[in-house]
């Protein structure tokens, strides 16, 4: 019996063995291209265009820097690489994930390490780090419920959790082309890169 394939052919020509994948196979130009035309909230979000996963992560990373102003840019490159395995797996919304199982979650973690690896990061991302960047992660999905979602905010606090008024201040969710948003997701990547 064939085994079925489990690898997925980039846009870079790079071959990504889901099951194994192995640093040397990933590109940023192929997280920033799946990333950007990647959907969040299924798809059910307002405007011209699909909220992407490339957008969110330029979200979080900000907030992220604005909870911990301190944050080395490895820190948060970490924060901006948060969802970088969507790229191939894609965005599945948390009752989805619960639902599939432990299974998801493993091919998550096993991506994560690849492209943390490839990027000079540690594969395993410690506990209060992880922490930092799931509580910009909630402040972010607070933002999109609220302005793109059409949640009320009383619901977002009862999901996400209350959010600080001068964490967001000033924070406006963006929805643009996957074009724009996949060349600022590399332009912000080169940078923290270039920091480090």
């Amino acid at each position: 019996m064939t085994q079925a394939r489990a690898w997925q052919r980039m846009l870079s020509g790079r071959r990504l063995d889901l099951l194994d994948p192995t640093p040397i196979d990933i590109e940023v130009e192929d997280i920033a291209h799946g990333l950007a035309f990647v959907a969040r909230w299924n798809g059910q979000t307002i405007g011209d265009f699909p909220y992407s996963v490339a957008e969110h992560s330029l979200l979080v990373e900000k907030i992220f820097s604005r909870l911990n102003p301190k944050a080395k840019p490895a820190q948060r490159l970490i924060a901006l690489l948060h969802d970088a395995s969507e790229y191939v797996i894609g965005d599945m919304i948390s009752p989805v994930k619960a639902s599939v199982g432990p299974g998801y979650d493993e091919l998550d973690k096993r991506l994560a390490a690849a492209i943390h690896m490839r990027f000079g990061l540690s594969a395993i991302i410690p506990t209060g780090l992880k922490k930092q960047i799931k509580r910009a992660d909630k402040v972010s999905a607070w933002l999109e419920a609220t302005q793109l979602a059409g949640f009320s905010k009383l619901e977002a606090d009862k999901l996400f959790g209350k959010v600080d008024e001068q964490t967001v201040k000033g924070l406006k969710v963006l929805l643009r082309e996957p074009i724009e948003v996949r060349k600022e997701f590399m332009h912000q990547h080169a940078n923290l890169l270039s920091e480090m």
